[in-house]
């Protein structure tokens, strides 16, 4: 049921999902912190697994830096979005393939395939099922390379409660809302967003450190700038010299346990 609750919702996202990552500055530091270290991290070259990768937004940027990419996502739709993308952006010869799929079966690909694996936005967080959502973080590990590195982000449990907060306070009410979430991680949906489950920076940590993977870094994306998008943008906007200023103390600050556990979307970094 959660999966087609998921689907339904990124079906009727149509292209907002694809505008998502550069709508702002604020949703902006989401693509530019993640990329940032994708260019710390990432081998010079080889092939890319963009698992739960929507409309092709990382795809595109890894095929424009000399990739070659493998797009699977769940989502019929967002699919369609991505191919008529990846051709706008003339990287059609990059994008080897893209393929309709959820990340906890990605049996069609042998053991150590690719020369890095990304899972971003929050595609795990979208399974709520925990043996499913396990069973694809084994299955993440099981396709990259040894060597790879493995970039895996999800949505944090406490930006959304903290959300709930200052723009959702009637939603705190309703215990199969804001008290599951507070509880168990768990969103069934029915409220304005897909099901999910939210993650605590420790329990991510903790479901890839059983599998033995070497654990680099983990970044809060929007770091500091979390929950202030108002804010953030105005920033930008009205001050571009301070601006600069944020962002290198985003980059200074956003690997900082506090500033992952705050932040909307937090990304966990390990190589195989």
């Amino acid at each position: 049921m959660s999966e087609k609750l998921v689907k339904k919702y990124y079906s009727e996202m149509g292209l907002r999902e694809w505008r998502r990552l550069v709508r702002d500055p604020y949703h902006r530091l989401e693509f530019d912190t993640t990329m940032h270290f994708i260019r710390k991290y990432f081998p010079k070259k080889g092939l890319i697994l963009d698992a739960g990768g929507g409309p092709g937004r990382y795809t595109i940027e890894l095929g424009k830096l000399g990739y070659n990419v493998i797009l699977f996502d769940l989502s019929p739709e967002m699919l369609e979005i991505a191919k008529r993308q990846i051709k706008r952006a003339k990287v059609q010869n990059k994008v080897r393939q893209t393929i309709q799929g959820s990340v906890d079966d990605l049996s069609m690909f042998k053991d150590n395939t690719f020369d890095g694996v990304i899972c971003l936005g929050g595609a795990l967080s979208h399974i709520v099922n925990e043996t499913r959502r396990e069973k694809a973080i084994e299955e993440l590990i099981r396709v990259a390379k040894r060597d790879a590195p493995i970039f895996v982000s999800v949505i944090g449990k406490v930006a959304v409660l903290v959300t709930e907060l200052v723009r959702f306070p009637y939603e705190i009410e309703i215990k199969k809302v804001f008290q599951n979430i507070r509880d168990t991680g768990d969103y069934h949906g029915g409220y304005g967003f897909a099901p999910s489950h939210f993650y605590l920076p420790e329990e991510l940590r903790e479901s890839f450190e059983r599998r033995k993977v070497r654990i680099l870094e983990m970044v809060g994306l929007e770091g500091l700038s979390s929950g202030h998008r108002k804010e953030t943008n105005r920033l930008f906007r009205k001050y571009p010299k301070a601006w600069k200023i944020w962002w290198e103390t985003h980059l200074k600050t956003c690997t900082h346990p506090t500033t992952v556990g705050i932040s909307e979307h937090f990304l966990i970094i390990c190589r195989k």
